[in-house]
């Protein structure tokens, strides 16, 4: 420990006090929720590993804390002497405490932000104005679009009713946090809040503490690390138990709010049970492109689990409305109805008629409900027995196989409760029920299909070569239009049982077959990643043709990389002026753009104004055919990857791209954020719909023309800045691997897909999400703003009247506003010292000139940024966020310097696998009693011994404490 004296040691919640010495406001109680966490952590960690471990800790927390008031290089080196000194047991141990009170820091500002927001509603039923620029309140929109921008309340429900969000759930690996984790965390967060609630008894405020040291001493005791990667169907169970969590009852919850908002407003009518205000789509199990895991088996078995915890939600619902609906009156058309059920189940199988026996003929709703019950219950165990064994000995008959069957004698029961005079009760759980059918249908989700446009080309091509015509590769794309054609307006079959096939080919007609098979109401959209020309989406629908799929799927482009987005328009125009592909859409068309590989290709600056004005054009080109079109967002969860509150990503789209329908993926760590818990559901759920709706009434400002050209200026300076730096610096890649973790990335298995497309190559076949993880993890965050200070500085001195038109820019474009402002969030989160000491540890001598010249780059564009929005210090206008991130600097500074000594640890090894058992036991005998067990969760690493789960351990913290996995 040294010679320093721990007795007149500041302690951490003393700390957190020193580092944010004032409340933001009167009802800020995130300190004291923080300190409270950490008090009890502290205390359990001292019980589990000893005095000595506790006391590393705080020294550890100090000496980061004193760096982040100074930003002395030296207090990192301090600090790095200090973690070195370990033994593995003990660095495990600490940075496993640092990941765990990051946890706790993240569980403090959930409940603070909730609690605030409830103040602030209690007080006066209004959001504060830094609450409004993130926040989407449903019934404060409805009051503002009537209120303050005129528009009759009819125009609004009418609006409202007929608009559209699709929230798609992705299995993109970007929670890094387990799921049993994730579990107790809310339970730790539950425990919080109701410590907190007013008039509490001194027993119930006992039991709670002795609760949440509980379930503090229980997450921390659960290994962190995914020892083995999921499994395509481990991410759909994961992604599917947020359904069953808050999703389920939080639809109908949040469609009662709306309900009470638009009364408000003088609407008397509640929004229809069938409005689709709230779909849920999926990818996991569905998503292919670059996953050799997702198989069509995989496809097939995600399908029927869906279809079975549908049918088992429904079913253990309906014994709940079956009790309350128990009266006598119905209308003529229901009492037939549950007549006939009781004669014809006179000649059904025991378990009916023993059902028919306890149901009186005086109550006719509970006997439609009985035979939906037992139709549900046959639909469930169909699925059951499908997914298990490949067949059934349920007929398909007795089961639901489309949603109207379903639907039809709810909404019997529904009118019926309305002619008798009973609205009231129909309004009540049946309307709740008859809202869900309609939200989740038989399916829960619908699973979209993602593959990449060159998969299909290969398929095209084996059948063009068997048919002796060619190669399809190596035609134009006005050949393979034509030829795909003349297909599509023929009849004849392209091919049979002796095409010979790849395996990549087979795993694709394959997928078609599933398809083809399943009942069409598991499936949304056919995503094809990679799209650049009509072709790509022609040869799908003949494939769709060939597979005889009774009812296709909608076909979507991908628009990625900046040259396909440039040229989507054209492409787009292309396909509409084809009248059999017209007669195919319907005047729909959906069209999907991509944040990610856009960011990654070009930089964020230019990947957004390209994102921004290939909207426009699409518009544009779909308005010329009358075409509805529909925008598929593909957001990840960071900046860098097209992330950022919902409320402003929505609001600052251009006008008339939204129209009310609107689909955008939510992936990752963000489904947590979403939907972890009911709050959290609720306040999603809120936030799309009301920003849904205040952007199509109320549409943001178009950019003035000399706004146009000044972005399309920076724009293309930004671009040849990134790809300078990323694609034609000759050393970049080196540098890259070695002054990040990208390479260790893979180990932390926190999903089923590779990180890369192709094995062996370089940035351009990297996955987006692993090329912004690296860069997070050492705080620099390189791919969010590279290219802007360049820009910006080219601009400003090409122009001095630049400057003041960025500003106004800033202040009057809500585009402009959005993509400044994450920048600038990211910068806060950033820290080039921490960056500098990864290089230092890392890199070879001759490549430290090159992060130097990148550092500078990095000062220079966080001036330029904070001048343009007339800031003097980052987060300037949002005290709530700097406060936060502040509190939290001090222990991702210290998983920082661990990261980073540990991979110099490992890369300087040159470990030899074979010396493993002598060093595993040397290592175990100078280990503590408390640590050593912790050595040997991880016997198969190839590094010395606990320097693996070292490493991951601060990976995830990082990720907890920046809330930016990928």
């Amino acid at each position: 420990m040294g010679s320093r004296n721990l007795e007149k040691m500041t302690s951490i919640d003393a700390q957190l006090r020193l580092l944010a010495p004032g409340k933001v406001s009167e009802d800020d109680k995130l300190v004291e929720y923080d300190a409270l966490l950490l008090d009890r952590f502290l205390d359990i960690l001292q019980d589990l590993h000893g005095e000595d471990i506790r006391e590393t800790v705080q020294e550890c927390y100090e000496v980061s804390a004193e760096y982040e008031g100074m930003r002395d290089p030296k207090k990192l080196e301090e600090l790095g002497n200090l973690l070195m000194s370990l033994d593995a047991g003990d660095s495990i141990v600490i940075a496993k405490s640092f990941t765990h009170m990051l946890g706790l820091a993240n569980l403090a500002e959930e409940v603070q932000i909730a609690y605030r927001r409830r103040i602030k509603l209690k007080k006066g039923g209004f959001l504060d104005e830094a609450s409004a620029t993130t926040e989407s309140d449903i019934e404060e929109t409805l009051k503002k679009l009537v209120v303050k921008l005129n528009k009759s309340p009819e125009e609004v429900f009418d609006a409202l009713k007929n608009q559209t969000v699709d929230l798609v759930l992705t299995a993109h690996p970007t929670q890094s946090v387990r799921r049993s984790l994730l579990q107790k965390h809310g339970r730790i967060r539950n425990c919080l809040t109701q410590l907190y609630v007013k008039d509490i008894t001194p027993d119930d405020k006992q039991e709670l503490d002795e609760a949440l040291q509980r379930e503090i001493q229980a997450a921390f005791r659960t290994d962190e690390i995914r020892r083995t990667p999921p499994t395509p169907q481990d991410e759909m169970r994961a992604g599917m138990s947020y359904f069953h969590e808050t999703i389920w009852k939080g639809v109908p919850k949040f469609l009662r709010r709306v309900d009470t908002a638009l009364k408000n407003i003088g609407i008397n009518e509640r929004v229809p049970y069938n409005a689709p205000l709230i779909q849920f789509s999926s990818w996991m199990g569905g998503d292919r492109d670059g996953n050799p895991r997702v198989t069509p088996e995989v496809t097939r078995d995600v399908c029927l689990l869906a279809r079975m915890m549908a049918a088992n939600l429904y079913f253990s619902q309906i014994d709940d409305l079956m009790f309350e609906l128990s009266m006598w009156r119905c209308n003529d058309e229901l009492r037939v109805r549950a007549d006939k059920l009781h004669l014809s189940s006179k000649r059904d199988a025991k378990h009916y008629i023993e059902f028919w026996k306890q149901v009186p003929l005086n109550e006719p709703y509970r006997v439609i409900l009985g035979d939906i019950r037992d139709k549900l219950y046959n639909t469930r165990e169909r699925a059951r027995q499908l997914l298990s064994n490949g067949m059934s000995d349920i007929p398909e008959e007795a089961t639901f196989t489309n949603l109207q069957q379903f639907l039809e004698p709810l909404e019997l029961c529904y009118r019926s409760l309305c002619v008798c005079g009973d609205r009231p009760i129909a309004d009540g759980s049946l309307l709740d029920f008859l809202r869900q059918v309609s939200t989740f249908g038989l399916s829960l989700v619908r699973l979209d299909i993602r593959q990449e446009s060159e998969r299909h080309t290969d398929v095209m091509d084996a059948i063009t070569r068997h048919l002796q015509i060619g190669s399809y590769k190596d035609w134009s794309e006005e050949q393979r239009q034509e030829w795909l054609l003349s297909e599509l307006s023929g009849k004849r079959p392209l091919f049979g049982l002796d095409l010979p096939k790849t395996e990549e080919i087979s795993e694709v007609l394959d997928t078609f077959n599933v398809i083809s098979e399943l009942p069409s109401d598991n499936f949304g959209a056919y995503i094809i990643s990679m799209a650049t020309a009509p072709s790509d989406v022609l040869a799908v629908e003949l494939l769709q043709r060939e597979c005889k799929i009774k009812n296709p799927l909608r076909v979507v482009p991908l628009f990625e990389k900046l040259a396909d987005l440039e040229n989507a328009p054209a492409a787009m125009e292309r396909l509409f002026s084809i009248s059999w592909y017209r007669n195919r859409i319907d005047g729909k068309q959906e069209v999907m753009i991509g944040y990610s590989d856009s960011g990654k290709d070009a930089g964020r600056l230019s990947a957004a104004w390209q994102l921004y004005k290939t909207q426009e054009e699409l518009v544009k080109v779909a308005k010329q055919f009358g075409v509805k079109l529909t925008m598929f967002h593909g957001r990840g969860g960071t900046v860098g990857r097209g992330g950022g509150p919902t409320h402003l990503a929505i609001l600052s789209q251009p006008p008339e791209t939204i129209n009310g329908s609107l689909r955008v993926t939510v992936q990752g760590e963000v489904i947590e954020q979403c939907f972890g818990e009911e709050h959290l559901c609720f306040r999603t759920l809120q936030r799309f719909t009301a920003a849904t709706l205040e952007h199509g009434m109320n549409p943001p400002v178009s950019p003035r023309s000399e706004w146009r050209e000044l972005m399309d200026e920076i724009a293309v300076q930004a671009t040849k800045e990134y790809r300078s730096v990323v694609f034609q610096e000759p050393r970049f890649v080196e540098y890259f691997r070695l002054a990040t973790p990208e390479l260790e990335y893979g180990r932390m298995n926190i999903g089923s897909r590779p990180s890369k497309r192709k094995p062996d190559g370089g940035i351009e076949s990297l996955r987006a999400i692993p090329w912004i993880f690296a860069w997070t993890q050492t705080r620099f965050h390189l791919p969010v703003w590279l290219g802007f200070g360049v820009a910006f500085k080219h601009a400003i001195d090409k122009d001095m009247k630049s400057l003041s038109m960025l500003k106004e820019m800033y202040n009057c474009w809500p585009f402009f506003r959005v993509t400044m402002d994450l920048v600038e969030m990211v910068f806060a989160k950033g820290d080039p010292g921490i960056a500098s000491l990864y290089d230092k540890l890392l890199v070879s001598e001759d490549l430290w000139q090159f992060g130097e010249k990148l550092r500078d780059n990095y000062e220079q564009t966080k001036s330029l940024l904070l001048q343009i929005a007339g800031h003097k210090d980052l987060l300037e206008g949002d005290p709530y966020l700097k406060q936060r991130l502040k509190l939290r600097d001090a222990y991702i500074t210290t998983l920082n310097v661990c990261q980073a000594y540990t991979l110099k640890r490992i890369r300087d090894s040159n470990y030899n696998v074979s010396l493993r058992p002598h060093l595993s036991k040397e290592v175990m005998e100078s280990a503590k009693p408390q640590t050593a067990e912790l050595i040997t969760l991880n016997p198969k690493s190839e590094y010395p011994p606990g320097l693996e789960d070292t490493l991951i351990l601060t990976m995830k913290g990082i990720a907890a404490g920046l809330q930016n996995t990928g």
